[in-house]
């Protein structure tokens, strides 16, 4: 009898986890962005690591970004279409291996739910072309409580030097 039932649960519970991973009502509406390109040419004009991390959500590996451990005065562009993104005085050491910032600047990202890997976390992308960036947690050290985690390989640095 303990069999029986130790195993009914474990099939519940198997098809529980199933039923979660496995919804076909979670299709988020279509979002249309500005700078439109079609493959081919995302793909001419990026690096090959810019392209998957930009335009297929792919990731850097931690602590390999150039800008990681970069805080000069400036701003954080978008290296798909160019719009600023962050400035450098949101950004913070978070020693999570990429770059990360408290906040973004008004209206340059949109926010994805992203339920991949078996999480849900936020998805943030450039809201002029639509470039992967990374992700937005809520564990950030500052008053903002918010730290964006960034792709170097997304974004160049523009320097406020020359202004």
């Amino acid at each position: 009898m303990f069999n029986k039932l130790y195993l009914f649960g474990i099939l519940f519970f198997s098809l529980t986890l199933l039923n979660c991973q496995t919804s076909t009502n979670n299709k988020e509406p279509k979002i249309t962005f500005k700078v439109s390109k079609k493959d081919k040419d995302w793909k001419e004009e990026l690096s090959p690591e810019e392209y998957e991390i930009l335009r297929n959500k792919g990731t850097e590996r931690p602590n390999t970004g150039i800008y990681n451990m970069h805080f000069e005065e400036g701003v954080y562009a978008c290296k798909g279409c160019g719009q600023a993104l962050f400035k450098s005085n949101n950004k913070f050491m978070s020693d999570c291996g990429w770059p990360s910032y408290e906040s973004a600047l008004p209206g340059a990202i949109t926010y994805i739910k992203d339920t991949s890997l078996g999480m849900v976390r936020t998805e943030i992308v450039c809201s002029n072309c639509g470039g992967h960036q990374g992700h937005v947690f809520d564990d950030g050290p500052t008053s903002t409580g918010k730290r964006y985690c960034v792709n170097s390989a997304s974004i160049n640095f523009i320097n406020n030097k020359n202004e």
